[in-house]
């Protein structure tokens, strides 16, 4: 398994999407083609910048390379992700496209019914943007990439990230770009997807509510070259493996507010407990705990996360 400890207190290098998310909660049942009463919140999201948000707040150094719209929203989403502690002065501000808006729809039991996303500034950031950043790969304890970002940019990430030694993360985001991230799985020490985006990467779909096909798929995935592999299942917790053990980890039990944000929360706290030596099954609970805080909290990151709260969560 991969040495995640060897520069614990260099930044983590995070690249991939930020933006807005619109989060509406149903209070009855979706009637189409009419409006239906809900409870409707606005906060700031995308998978790295949740991921980069969560490892500030556990007091992980780190740096986000992102793109935002040149418009008032990516100012405020800067200036917020900042004010947490992540640096942002690599971040590029567009003016092609608006910050990107994540809009999800969530039924009266807090699942997601539907999401929509306006990605189209990530175009923006190119590879050769990344290159220009090269040596912020040479400063990094290690590399976190979301399947947001364009193949080519993608492509001269790990390229970069394997220039300068760098143990990389991903998170696949979805079933449909999870694809992506295939042609890189022998370089990956460690990614974090649910159980859709898992049956993209194993070549298979299999039960999401059986622990025994879980855990098949996710050492099918190690077999591919993957460190360690984390299977998000809800409400049936997270099965993980390497190439030397394997295990599941329950779901805590919990009231579930909004389900944004609580992968991301899970992977980051993975990351940061790994980078500080906490073994690896006691850094899945850590993550599961921190899942569950995020499931409570009306937002993709919880404000006062630390790692006292997640231990009191155990």
């Amino acid at each position: 398994m991969e040495d995640f400890a060897q520069f614990p207190d260099q930044p983590v290098l995070v690249i991939g999407a930020a933006g807005v998310d619109i989060v509406g909660r149903l209070r009855e049942e979706l009637h189409p083609a009419s409006s239906t009463p809900a409870f409707i919140r606005t906060s700031f999201g995308g998978v790295s910048r949740n991921v980069a948000e969560n490892l500030a707040r556990l007091g992980q150094p780190v740096t986000l390379l992102t793109v935002v719209g040149d418009d008032q929203t990516g100012e405020q989403l800067l200036s917020s992700v900042a004010e947490a502690g992540v640096d942002v002065r690599a971040v590029l501000r567009t003016t092609q496209h608006p910050t990107s808006t994540y809009l999800a729809v969530i039924d009266t039991g807090g699942q997601m019914q539907y999401g929509l996303d306006d990605m189209r500034a990530m175009g923006a950031l190119t590879a050769d943007y990344v290159r220009e950043h090269e040596d912020l790969f040479y400063d990094a304890s290690l590399l976190f990439v979301d399947a947001n970002l364009p193949k080519e940019t993608l492509r001269a990430a790990m390229a970069l990230a394997r220039k300068a030694h760098l143990p990389v993360c991903a998170d696949p985001t979805s079933r449909v770009l999870a694809e992506r991230l295939r042609p890189y799985l022998p370089r990956l020490s460690l990614i974090s997807p649910n159980s859709t985006e898992a049956a993209v990467l194993c070549g298979h779909p299999f039960n999401s509510s059986s622990r025994r096909e879980a855990l098949e798929a996710a050492n099918a995935i190690v077999a591919e070259g993957v460190g360690i592999v984390m299977i998000t299942m809800a409400e049936f917790g997270v099965c993980y493996a390497t190439a030397e053990a394997s295990g599941r980890i329950p779901a805590l039990r919990t009231s579930v507010v909004d389900p944004t944000g609580a992968g991301d929360a899970l992977t980051a706290t993975v990351i940061f407990a790994l980078l500080n030596d906490i073994p690896l099954d006691d850094a899945v609970r850590l993550g599961v705990a921190a899942a569950s805080l995020t499931l409570r909290h009306k937002g993709a990151v919880v404000p006062d996360l630390s790692l006292e709260k997640l231990y009191d969560q155990l």
